[in-house]
């Protein structure tokens, strides 16, 4: 019991110190083992609050180590899912199960249990440890297989019972942990996510930064919702927004928010010398252009409507922080600048260009811009001298 006691220490002093998963599994196992159990292979299975995997599997192996295993959202990790031990005790509203291998031909038949025996495996458990509802976060799924000439003892199974809730309650804390990061990135961007979780929550909490603007705006969308299926809408409207925002990211911006069929972002700058943010918005804008016209060339041929894109490139002083209600707020830009941008999109079709900068921005290149005319700005007191890219 002693021996059990210091693991159960070590896994909640662990939970407290690590963000890591495979640490702590690390950890257990070699523990386990040195307390003689017959361990093959063991592993923690959780699903995921994210938007490109279901859940996944941290492994740890007598002869290989650690290793990850994630499960997507397409057919092929529902599937993987459908057909493992852990969808068959949550079907069966079980939390536990045993399993001598090689398996009984006439039991449940697991790909996975076919190749633990092949291993050498004799035994494979599995114990689920539901979590409190209301997230998708709803439990931790802890498995081991043994080479044991018997598997495990009833003793070594009863055994984990000590250590298990504290190992469910480690996970929980580092898989809570990265949903809070992970998510909040997804939907605000990384930068202002770190920026909330640092504690800049407060509404008109925020700083003055300077940096180049990247608004982009597909066109015609009105007339499409008008006259094609929600879900088509919806499916094209990604696609796109991916074509742009790519891009973007790779560039080092960042996508403030998606505006209906707009897309706002920003490349943070220096003030003394903000041509390198522009460069990076430049290179930005032009990669999403090719990419949302090779995206075009394909819907076309697949007879479904093109969508085109108007790009507005702008440089200036921006507010970066909370805006909104007491309870309800938004993490974003405004300011002049922003407002500029925003009035230099309706340009584009006046001027038939689909990538449009200001003067601002078009100072920091020697050459590839020319001058497309000088023009009222609403609501912007001074003329806007607007610039496109050299044909």
């Amino acid at each position: 019991m002693q021996e059990f006691q210091e693991l159960v220490d070590w896994i909640v002093g662990k939970g407290l110190s690590t963000d890591s998963i495979e640490d702590i599994l690390q950890g257990v196992a070699e523990q386990l083992v040195a307390l003689g159990y017959p361990l093959l292979r063991a592993s923690i299975t959780m699903p995921s609050i994210d938007p490109l995997q279901r859940g996944f599997a941290v492994a740890w192996s007598r002869s290989s180590g650690i290793s990850v295993h994630v499960q997507g959202h397409d057919d092929a990790g529902q599937e993987m899912f459908r057909r493992s031990p852990v969808s068959y005790l949550l079907s069966n509203n079980l939390q536990y199960g045993r399993w001598k291998l090689p398996p009984d031909e006439d039991g449940p038949s697991y790909a996975m249990l076919q190749e633990l025996a092949d291993l050498g495996a004799t035994e494979y458990l599995l114990k689920l440890t539901p979590y409190p509802g209301g997230t998708a976060l709803a439990g931790v799924g802890f498995s081991l297989a043994g080479d044991g000439p018997a598997g495990f003892s009833e003793k070594q199974i009863a055994d984990l019972d000590i250590f298990l809730p504290a190992l469910a309650l480690a996970c929980y804390r580092i898989a809570a942990t990265r949903v809070a990061t992970d998510m909040l990135a997804v939907y605000t961007g990384t930068r202002t996510s770190e920026r909330i979780l640092s504690g800049q929550t407060r509404r008109g909490e925020g700083s003055a930064i300077y940096a180049a603007i990247l608004l982009a705006d597909l066109k015609n969308f009105t007339s499409l919702n008008e006259n094609h299926a929600p879900d088509n809408i919806v499916g094209w409207l990604n696609e796109h927004f991916e074509a742009i925002g790519q891009p973007v990211e790779e560039q080092g911006g960042e996508i403030l928010k998606f505006m209906g069929d707009s897309l706002l972002a920003i490349f943070p700058a220096d003030m003394e010398n903000p041509a390198e943010a522009c460069r990076r918005a430049l290179s930005a804008a032009r990669t999403a252009a090719e990419a949302n016209a090779a995206l075009n060339e394909r819907r076309s041929d697949a007879s479904q409507p093109e969508i085109l894109a108007d790009i507005v490139l702008h440089v200036g002083e921006v507010f970066y922080g909370n805006v909104g209600a007491a309870r309800r707020l938004d993490f974003t830009a405004i300011g002049k600048a922003v407002n500029e941008a925003a009035r230099m999109e309706k340009l584009c079709d006046t001027v038939d260009r689909s990538l449009l900068a200001s003067k601002a921005f078009v100072s920091h290149f020697e050459t590839g811009f020319e001058k497309v005319g000088t023009f009222s700005l609403k609501g912007v007191t001074r003329p806007a001298e607007i610039y496109a890219l050299t044909e």
